[in-house]
């Protein structure tokens, strides 16, 4: 489709009249092409999103958008706003882009078709949300856990996204918040997720003793591997969280991610007050293992000749024993049948 640049511009730079969506499709797919027309193309979606009104025809956009490169140039706009501009616009415009980004994530993970679909899609939404949070919560979205949490148990799909969500959150704040955080806005962050994880626990383990989704219980184990580092101890060994942990490590399918978070609590260092769960762990994971990996197996050989998922548990269990043997040694030195449990350990 032939695009007279210079027209295109005086329409799609004038923000007193609504988008013209196919001109930007037009627009957008020339700067994704070979022909002379993509400089100048790139040049005027440049113009276009740094232009301080154009975040809010993002909502048009995205209804009437037929192909996926307009709509994720769509979100880059957005999410320049949110990561640049987020703390200059009004609060009622803040509240009004949350209430858009919410509508559209649950609109699209609702329903199991458009959510497989959408995938990188929802992903970017997601992404967008997480920075939202990061300058908004909790001070002025004191009920996003306990809205989310809500929501999610009423679909599966949903929850889904929601662990997706929550691992994302955890990352951000607890690996990455150097990068774009200060340490007062982290601190806070942190508190706040450790007020209401009690929330997010619940909801973890409802799903892993209810559901039989496949997807939902990768992604649901996959967000917990993302909190067991950091949570309150309680949560881990007040309740059945290891239990349930250790039940799904012999299943092929979810058996390296049960296995990182079975890593993560093994390396915890506590008191004393916490050896007997310790011991309790180590001879049932112990029996599991042996079940799985018979101890004359050649691991090395296996290795070498296995898939990647196999490759990858060779892995992850490495850590797992190294990571348990440096914080428990003495536990597993205290008496003979522990004693004997760790040999059967080392050998692997």
């Amino acid at each position: 489709m032939a695009v007279d640049m210079t027209m295109a511009a005086a329409q799609l730079l004038d923000f007193s009249k609504p988008v013209d969506v196919p001109l930007l499709e037009s627009v957008v797919d020339l700067a994704s092409g070979p022909t002379e027309m993509r400089a100048p193309a790139e040049q005027l979606l440049l113009q276009y999103q740094e232009h301080p009104q154009a975040w809010q025809q993002v909502g048009s956009v995205l209804s009437q958008a037929q192909n996926e490169r307009t709509k994720y140039f769509t979100l880059q706009v957005l999410e320049s706003v949110v990561r640049f501009k987020w703390g200059a616009l009004p609060l009622e415009q803040r509240e009004e882009v949350r209430n858009f980004l919410s509508a559209l994530i649950i609109r699209y993970a609702s329903l199991e078709d458009s959510f497989r679909k959408e995938n990188t899609f929802i992903n970017k939404l997601n992404i967008i949300l997480v920075q939202i949070l990061k300058h908004d919560w909790p001070q002025r979205w004191r009920s996003f856990i306990p809205d989310i949490v809500a929501a999610s148990k009423t679909n599966e799909t949903l929850c889904e996204n929601t662990m997706k969500i929550l691992r994302l959150l955890s990352e951000e704040v607890f690996d990455f918040s150097k990068l774009d955080l200060t340490q007062a806005k982290t601190k806070e962050l942190k508190s706040s997720l450790n007020n209401e994880f009690r929330l997010i626990h619940d909801l973890c383990i409802f799903v892993l003793t209810n559901s039989r989704k496949m997807e939902l219980v990768r992604a649901t184990l996959d967000a917990l591997n993302a909190y067991l580092s950091w949570v309150p101890l309680g949560y881990i060994f007040e309740s059945n969280l290891v239990e349930i942990l250790l039940q799904l490590f012999p299943q092929p399918a979810f058996r390296n991610v049960s296995l990182q978070c079975l890593t993560e609590v093994g390396s915890l260092v506590t008191g004393p007050e916490f050896n007997n769960h310790f011991q309790v762990f180590y001879r049932v994971f112990i029996a599991q293992l042996s079940a799985i990996v018979p101890p004359t197996i050649n691991i090395p050989e296996a290795y070498e000749k296995g898939t990647d998922d196999q490759q990858s548990f060779v892995q992850n269990l490495a850590l797992f024993l190294t990571g348990f043997f440096k914080g428990h040694l003495q536990v597993l030195e205290s008496s003979a049948e522990n004693q004997q449990l760790l040999i059967t350990g080392l050998e692997y």
